[in-house]
């Protein structure tokens, strides 16, 4: 590796097995992606592994979708503590009870119908932008909906593991 490969990057690729996939798992909960991602250390650069990623993402089953959806907590009720889900849904922190209630509402709706919770890289999007996106995806089937949470899923595990690499903390 060269002396160009981030400190985090570096961390990461010499890190024991075990750490570096607790590491995998806090940016994505499906076993199978975390395994991949591990078995193609060491990564030279952060997009190596971003490549890595979405290679992975791609030949996700739809078990290891659900795995991976079940890591992520409801728009606008991030994990209590869990500090990645509430910078991720910063979006939220300003909204109204109302948007607050509109958003509890569609998300019930959206598990009922799909049977997960509603996915979508919360990253730079306000509490408006999330609930126009589940107004709008409500009514996808849930293969168009699956293929949808795969690239979700995608951009966020590249925000978190652009973390990684950067060296701070997912």
């Amino acid at each position: 590796m060269s002396s160009s490969t981030p400190q985090g990057l570096t961390r990461f690729n010499t890190a024991d097995a075990g750490e570096a996939q607790a590491a995998l798992h806090e940016v994505c909960a499906s076993r199978a992606w975390g395994s991949r991602i591990l078995a193609r250390r060491p990564y030279a650069t952060a997009d190596a592994l971003f490549a890595a990623s979405d290679a992975a993402m791609a030949e996700l089953t739809a078990d290891d979708l659900a795995e991976a959806m079940a890591g992520h907590p409801p728009i606008g009720r991030p994990k209590p503590g869990d500090a990645t889900s509430h910078r991720e849904q910063s979006g939220m922190a300003g909204a109204s009870d109302e948007l607050r209630t509109e958003l509890l509402e569609l998300n019930l709706s959206y598990q009922e119908k799909f049977g997960h919770v509603f996915l979508i890289c919360a990253s730079g999007r306000t509490g408006e932008q999330m609930r126009d996106a589940i107004r709008n995806r409500i009514d996808n089937t849930p293969e168009q909906e699956r293929e949808i949470v795969r690239v979700e899923l995608g951009k966020i595990n590249r925000i978190r593991l652009n973390r990684i690499a950067e060296g701070d903390p997912v």
